[in-house]
């Protein structure tokens, strides 16, 4: 599909092959008209994309020239269609061995590729065309209402729709909100010189919700002194498993929350890394990084045997992975290609560092860390809770200590919520044992709502709920912005003036387009 893979591809595969591209789609529906014959079965009706002429010539002559035409666009849906396109065009038999896929620019993977072609999967060709077919029926049946109704130039669209739905749902429940007030006691506790810090937990006997002063009052009252009794102690191991690796969507959210990068800055990067860099006159342009979209966690068994040879020469035996782990499959995952992953985890950030430029490398780093550290020991925790009594007064304390780091010696996952760092070490405490009270500080709370969408929050949510796939997250929130139907305010969304009364059209007059689950069931049948 693209120049950028050709000469790299050229290279593996030797002088008795002509690598072209078809630079992306050569035909599409008309912009003009709606291209669709509703009337006879939806037949579409394509055309050469204006501009695309000479690249179709050119095919044609190569085409007529070779004594096989193999098609190699990217192995997913639409990819499937862009190469039955290209075979009506050139006139290839689809059912003829035709179609090559790979997940990597490696020359093992592309030599392997070339040993199993196949005929075209008319399954996964169907499932693209009614997808574009229904996306073009929303948007050039929506669209010219918005532009009567609102302003010229506005566009709806299935899964654009959806995104702008949620955003506006979340900006309801904001000013619907209704604040409660509740209260917490903090207690600084030391023993053996050592302080801590430890919660107000109830009366003994049971948990207590402090929601006033009143409470709080009530609560201290029969607290005599400042010498607090342990009388309990409950000490527990617990196993952390390492993040997989990457998806198309958790790889946005964690290149937004680490690296601060929109989804639509991280695909283009990732497009790079995977079409090839060039890294030495020697080697020329490798593709560092598997196929950018994906929604499934699988990792090749070479790939695997690579990063545990790695690891065993850079941390030792303890920190491999013991028993194999089992990916687990997403309902609504097509699975059709692995987990984002360095092409060879051999291949280190650090020895990258001259070759590719400052956001290329962190992004490359955090795809290489995370493939790695999924391959890596559970790191294993001591956890410890104390229970701290005076009366009828208890207050409870947790800590935790890394006992093996595991994985988190390389790579800790990101969080969208700032979750206070948890691995607070206590002093050595038995039942029986006294400790002193050095201050009770009670400290009065309001619940807060709901937070509003971050980038990496929206695209996680639409995930869930199984609308749009990998391909459709960066695209869809760049056309939400550009439209003027949201603005970012501090990094997270806003609905605009003009976002609202579209989405009050389109759910007027298309509710049953802009249902979420419409769309989350009809990505189910496609797959």
């Amino acid at each position: 599909e693209s120049p950028a893979k050709v000469k790299t591809i050229q290279k593996f595969l030797g002088s008795n092959y002509e690598v072209v591209a078809s630079n992306g789609h050569v035909r599409d529906l008309p912009k003009s008209t709606l291209g669709i014959d509703v009337e006879h079965d939806y037949e579409p009706k394509y055309i050469t994309i204006r501009g695309k002429g000479p690249v179709l010539t050119e095919l044609k002559t190569a085409a007529k020239k070779a004594k096989k035409v193999y098609l190699a666009a990217d192995p997913d849906r639409e990819g499937e269609a862009i190469a039955w396109h290209l075979a009506q065009a050139l006139n290839i038999d689809i059912k003829s061995d035709c179609r090559v896929v790979f997940n990597e620019i490696t020359k093992d993977a592309i030599i392997e590729s070339f040993k199993h072609p196949r005929p075209i999967n008319m399954d996964l060709v169907d499932a693209q065309q009614a997808r574009r077919i229904l996306d073009r029926l929303v948007g050039y049946n929506i669209s010219p209402i918005l532009w009567k109704k609102v302003k010229k130039g506005l566009s709806a669209g299935r899964v654009q729709s959806v995104a702008l739905r949620l955003i506006i749902d979340r900006e309801e429940e904001i000013k619907n909100f209704q604040p409660e007030e509740y209260w917490t006691i903090e207690g600084s506790f030391e023993k053996s010189k050592k302080a801590f810090d430890a919660l107000y937990y109830g009366n003994g006997t049971e948990k207590v919700k402090l929601t006033s002063e009143e409470d709080v009052k009530a609560a201290l009252k029969n607290a005599k002194g400042k010498n607090y009794k342990v009388t309990n102690v409950v000490k527990k191991e617990r196993r952390r498993n390492a993040a997989p690796a990457f998806t198309t969507s958790s790889l946005q959210q964690e290149a937004a929350r680490k690296l601060n990068f929109r989804a639509k800055k991280t695909m283009m990067l990732a497009q790079q890394l995977y079409e090839g860099i060039e890294l030495s006159k020697k080697e020329g342009a490798v593709g560092l990084i598997t196929y950018m979209r994906t929604d499934s966690t699988r990792i090749s068994e070479t790939a695997k045997h690579e990063a545990l040879q790695y690891l065993e020469s850079k941390y030792g035996k303890e920190y491999l992975v013991t028993e194999a782990k089992q990916e687990k499959k997403k309902a609504n995952a097509q699975d059709a290609h692995e987990a984002i992953r360095p092409t060879s985890a051999m291949r280190s950030p650090e020895e990258l560092k001259t070759v590719l430029s400052r956001d290329q490398l962190r992004l490359y780093r955090l795809i290489w860390e995370r493939f790695i550290a999924s391959q890596m020991a559970p790191a294993v925790l001591d956890t410890v809770t104390v229970d701290l009594v005076n009366g009828d007064v208890q207050f409870r304390a947790n800590g935790s200590q890394v006992k093996f780091p595991g994985f988190m010696k390389l790579y800790i996952e990101g969080t969208d919520d700032q979750d206070e760092e948890t691995n607070k070490l206590l002093p050595e405490m038995n039942v029986g044992d006294e400790v002193k009270a050095l201050e009770i500080t009670p400290k009065q709370h309001f619940t807060q709502p709901p937070p509003r969408y971050s980038e990496a929050r929206l695209v996680k949510s639409l995930e869930e709920l199984g609308i749009g796939r990998p391909s459709t997250y960066a695209p869809t929130l760049d056309t939400i912005q550009k439209r003027g139907y949201v603005q970012l305010d501090t990094k997270r969304f806003v609905p605009t003036e003009l976002g609202e009364i579209v989405h009050q059209a389109t759910l007027e007059f298309f509710p049953e387009i802009i249902n979420i689950e419409f769309t989350a069931t009809m990505e189910d049948n496609l797959d």
